[in-house]
């Protein structure tokens, strides 16, 4: 009997080929802030984007070429384990990785892109680039999402 679930019901985050890899991310843009990891609060993020970040669009300007052009920049696949504790809890990777499921609002289960940013969930048009922004005014630049 064929199971036809969703691959990301059925496949650990490990089996999954690069193509699904892909289509999990929400491209909400969340992994591209600045943050900061406070004892008590957990992870803290600002509204300040690595600088291939689109602020208007939360869409990566090279995300070819973005590990070569930003050193640091996450790769989740490298080793799931340290990086996942970087990402939102809204985030596809993490959430699957907690067994928690994909959100009603990831394009996934609800079929259109725009439910991403119609939940709140997308930084599009809600944080600015971190050209021109002292690393040490960072913290100036807190936000706190609501999801």
């Amino acid at each position: 009997m064929d199971d036809a679930r969703p691959f990301w019901e059925v496949k650990r985050l490990e089996e999954l080929t690069s193509e699904e890899w892909e289509r999990l991310c929400d491209r909400c843009g969340r992994c591209c802030l600045h943050k900061f990891e406070d004892e008590k609060d957990g992870l803290l993020f600002t509204r300040v984007a690595c600088r291939l970040l689109d602020p208007v669009t939360a869409r990566c300007r090279d995300y070819p070429n973005r590990r070569r052009r930003i050193p640091d920049c996450l790769h989740l696949q490298d080793d799931l384990e340290t990086y996942l504790r970087w990402m939102p809890r809204s985030c596809a990777y993490r959430r699957l990785h907690e067994g928690r499921g994909l959100a009603w609002w990831h394009p996934l289960v609800s079929g259109r892109w725009d439910t991403v940013r119609e939940a709140g969930i997308s930084v599009a048009g809600r944080v600015i680039s971190e050209d021109g922004i002292p690393e040490e005014t960072l913290e100036e630049h807190l936000i706190r999402w609501i999801r």
